[in-house]
């Protein structure tokens, strides 16, 4: 930014900003200090900051913040100097000086003259105590009374408002242009992969256009023989070069589409990362206040406690970190208030005094993860019973019966609180809810474990970005649909077998439970049923509260760009919003507490429909055999698809081997058929593939190639290949022969 672009701010608004930044400096430094009150290097921090701040309010004519500030410089230096100590009650005393100006910045320009008058008497106290410091008549260290820090943690600064450590300037930019901007770019990103589906079908023009030319070739010298009058000669010999300056131009072209389309792709992807980077702020930026918080409860309890935050420097999306204040607050006031012990029953229980609640973030498999653990009592779970049965969630005799994991859930119902007593802090039965709706409009997730007398630890599993997330892909009646993986719980492929019924309703033992099933086609109000003999199940829900929804089959992991529905559409049941799939295809994305109301309500009408095919049908589903025919030329591939499907398998086609190793990947086949040259990638590398894949390498493969020299031979059979066939020589017999030596019978 130049300096130009401080034209059109006033010096009050330069002002809010300078306060801004040295106020946060000042609070960081006095909250180290308290910790170590012979840091000098600290000391001359907070004194530079005190410096800065008499002189901006100074240049806009704010005497008494020039007077406050004066006197906190003034303290600093006695401190250098050993003139003035500052123990925990004169920090008190500070923190509450550097307070005010935290509420100057906060004031309009045009209400700052109200705001001294008014404040006036607040400001000359505030003085008179910070000189009391500097000239060593000392506060008598007390516990501090609620202040709004202690109640709330401290609004998160702005970026603009953290000092930079680095040369970078900041703009302001509106969240709606970055949003904007976001989009775009991800439909540059899905733009630019389009472009590969030209360069390969320019790729099979140019094969088939030298064998049109090999052709040519051939006929030449098969009319060699013969004599030709010099007319026919001429048109030969023209078509003969035509053909090859075909095959160059298109070799040619063929070259620079590829290049672009990479250049094109590289473009497309370093934009988008450099937008999504721009949406995204470290999380440093919403804990600031986190640390004055921590403390100022601490002592208003009596208690020692030490607030460590790690991941400091971790990006999170700026909509997640603006969200995330409120619950992480709570949770820490939880942990302060009733997690850690006071300092004397912590000495009796063999631990240190001052107890330490650590608050760290960090991106785990494209997630963001936010850890709360405390060293403190934690949850008493027989007091947890206890209490179930008091507020009448639960009878005596179930209370006994429920696992540790059923016990914590009952904190998170709303109104459930072990304090008897209702104080300014806790006992009021608001809170872990209003943390886990949070957490979940998020598209997250929260945890909670506790070690009685050890601690207790909660955790949050959150999507980096609100706006590009990872899904689960799922195929549903041939129609693919998006899950955040923020909101799932497992994917299993479940055998028929384990399935049992109980009650008339369908259900999977998962984790020591009793999980039902329900069918994702039932859901949307389609008929078909899953066939095969593994069913592909996802687990969705809390531990009290878990459905298997069964879908056709997994499509894989996909990070998307999620786009709002048009707003005209009202709410669409189970749907949340909508994405663009790498070739451009649509994708909706599911919206998973609408689909988890959606179960219940056929759960409570008795609807369910049957997950399992009747017997016949899943008899004649066990015996059939599959077989995966892949071959990057129609004609060949349609041949084998067809030869193979008449005899009596069941026959599924890929275009090109990187087709048919996803295909291998997501679904069960008896067998795979591949030819050798393909493009994106060949026969021999997904031979390789399938056979350093450990749950897969059982699989046979069946190589069926135009190449018939010994060395082709040696190379598919040494990739690891079980068969190895030409397809100059084969005919019906040969090819069905060769698949029944593999894997029998059509028919099991």
């Amino acid at each position: 930014m130049s300096q130009n672009d401080f034209s059109k701010f006033s010096l009050l608004d330069l002002f809010h900003q300078e306060a801004e930044n040295q106020t946060a400096i000042l609070t960081q430094e006095l909250l180290a200090l308290e910790r170590d009150p012979s840091d000098a290097a600290r000391l001359e921090e907070l004194m530079r900051a005190a410096h800065s701040l008499k002189g901006a309010a100074r240049i806009v004519g704010l005497d008494t913040a020039v007077q406050v500030a004066h006197a906190l410089e003034d303290c600093f230096v006695a401190a250098q100097k050993g003139a003035a100590v500052l123990h925990a009650g004169a920090i008190d005393v500070l923190l509450r000086s550097v307070d005010l100006f935290s509420r100057v910045a906060k004031t309009p320009e045009e209400n700052i003259g109200i705001w001294a008058n008014e404040n006036a008497p607040e400001i000359e106290q505030a003085v008179c105590a910070v000189n009391a410091i500097t000239s060593g008549q000392l506060p008598v260290e007390e516990p501090v009374k609620a202040s709004p820090s202690a109640s709330k943690p401290e609004e998160p600064k702005a970026v603009e408002a953290v000092p930079a450590k680095n040369d970078d300037r900041v703009l302001r930019v509106a969240a709606t242009n970055l949003n904007r901007l976001l989009g775009l770019a991800g439909e540059a990103l899905v733009e630019s992969r389009w472009l590969s589906p030209y360069a390969e079908s320019l790729l099979r023009l140019k094969r088939q256009q030298t064998v049109l030319s090999q052709s040519m070739d051939t006929l030449r010298e098969s009319l060699s023989a013969r004599k030709l009058d010099e007319k026919t000669l001429a048109l030969l010999t023209e078509a003969q070069r035509q053909a090859a300056a075909c095959v160059q131009t298109l070799g040619e072209r063929h070259g620079e589409l590829e290049l672009y389309t990479r250049r094109s792709a590289s473009l497309s992807h370093r934009l988008y990362r450099e937008v999504l980077a721009s949406r995204m702020r470290p999380f440093a930026d919403g804990v600031q206040g986190f640390q004055r918080m921590a403390r100022d409860l601490a002592r208003q309890l009596g208690k020692e406690v030490k607030l460590q935050i790690s991941g400091e420097s971790t990006p999170v999306d700026r909509d997640v970190l603006e969200r995330l204040e409120a619950p992480l607050g709570h949770l820490l006031r939880n942990a302060v208030d009733h997690g850690i012990e006071s300092p004397e029953q912590r000495a009796l229980s063999g631990k240190p005094r001052e107890g330490t609640v650590r608050l760290e973030a960090r991106h785990v498999a494209g997630l963001l993860i936010i850890s709360i653990d405390d060293d403190g009592r934690g949850v008493s779970l027989e007091d947890l019973r206890a209490a179930v049965v008091a507020k009448k969630h639960t009878t005596a005799e179930i209370a006994k019966t429920l696992s540790e994991g059923e016990l914590l859930d009952f904190l998170f119902l709303p109104g459930f609180s072990l304090r008897d007593v209702v104080t300014e802090i806790s006992g009021r039965g608001v809170g872990l809810d209003v943390v886990q709706n949070m957490v979940k409009t998020l598209g997250g997730s929260v945890r909670l474990n506790t070690q009685p007398a050890s601690g207790t630890r909660f955790q949050l599993q959150l999507p980096l970005t609100l706006s590009v997330m990872r899904f689960l892909l799922v195929e549903v009646v041939g129609e693919p649909y998006a899950i955040p993986l923020s909101r799932l719980t497992r994917t299993l492929r479940v055998p028929r077998g384990e399935i049992e019924t109980l009650e008339g309703r369908e259900h999977i033992a998962f984790e020591g439970q009793r999980v039902g099933l329900v069918s994702a086609a039932q859901i949307f109000d389609k008929s078909q049923t899953a066939t095969g003999d593994e069913l592909s199940v996802v687990i969705l829900g809390e531990r009290t509260k878990r459905f298997g929804v069964v879908v056709d089959r997994f499509l894989g992991e996909r990070q998307l760009v999620v786009q709002p529905l048009d707003a005209r559409l009202g709410k669409i049941k189970d749907i949340n919003a909508g994405a663009l799939m790498p070739d451009g295809s649509p994708v909706l994305i599911l919206d998973v507490d609408d689909l988890m109301r959606s179960v219940e309500l056929l759960v409570s009408h008795g609807q369910l429909d049957r997950v399992q095919q009747n017997a016949q049908a899943v008899d004649e589903g066990r015996r059939r055999k599959r077989v995966l025919v892949v071959d990057d030329s129609l004609t060949v591939r349609e041949l084998e698809r067809k030869l193979i499907g008449n005899a009596g398998y069941e026959v599924e086609v890929s275009i090109d081997g990187m087709d048919g190793w996803n295909a291998v990947r997501t679904q069960p086949f008896d067998l795979v058929v591949t030819d050798i040259d393909m493009p994106r990638l060949d026969g021999i590398e997904l031979v390789r593939l399938i056979k350093n894949d450990p749950r897969l390498k059982v699989l046979p493969v069946m190589i069926v190639s135009y190449k018939d020299r010994t060395e082709d031979r040696n190379r598919g059979l040494e990739a690891g290949a079980d068969y190895y066939l030409t397809k100059g020589s084969f005919h019906d017999e040969t090819l069905l022969n060769a698949v029944a030596d593999l894997i029998g019978a059509p028919l099991g």
